[in-house]
């Protein structure tokens, strides 16, 4: 199921307490994070503040509603590794199977490209088939 209107853009500072409601979720319930404590308002805003713009954070929204988000993140921080980067998707869990992730995933994609990156590297735990499986598809 795919849910019509899905529009995915430059995340923004007002976009945080969401951001982070969403990725404090899979820290709670799940491994995927590889973190042991949910992040408070102060670490989501340094982390914003933190990235270049070579390593943007998206919103996936509908009608003014945030269902997910993503960002590229730098791989490695060895000069081999400059044009290679990480895509991580989190959506919302009450609107997994939407075509969210989707959508966050080949905008992703599409600004790695843009942005000069060659390789776009994503990591999922065996936990989470359906990331798998997104990524898969994706390429």
């Amino acid at each position: 199921m795919s849910t019509p209107g899905i529009r995915v853009r430059a995340a923004t500072e007002a976009d945080l307490p969401t951001v982070r409601d969403i990725y404090n979720f899979y820290v709670r319930t799940s491994t995927c994070t590889f973190q042991l404590e949910p992040e408070s308002e102060a670490d989501r805003l340094a982390w914003f503040r933190g990235r270049s713009e070579k390593h943007p954070v998206t919103v996936a929204e509908v009608g003014g509603e945030i269902f997910g988000w993503g960002s590229l993140s730098a791989w490695k921080d060895r000069a081999a590794y400059g044009r290679t980067v990480e895509a991580s998707v989190y959506v919302r869990a009450d609107r997994h199977r939407r075509g969210v992730g989707r959508a966050l995933l080949e905008d992703l994609i599409e600004r790695a490209r843009a942005l000069g990156h060659r390789v776009v590297i994503g990591g999922a735990c065996t936990e989470h088939p359906a990331s798998i499986a997104l990524q898969e598809a994706v390429g």
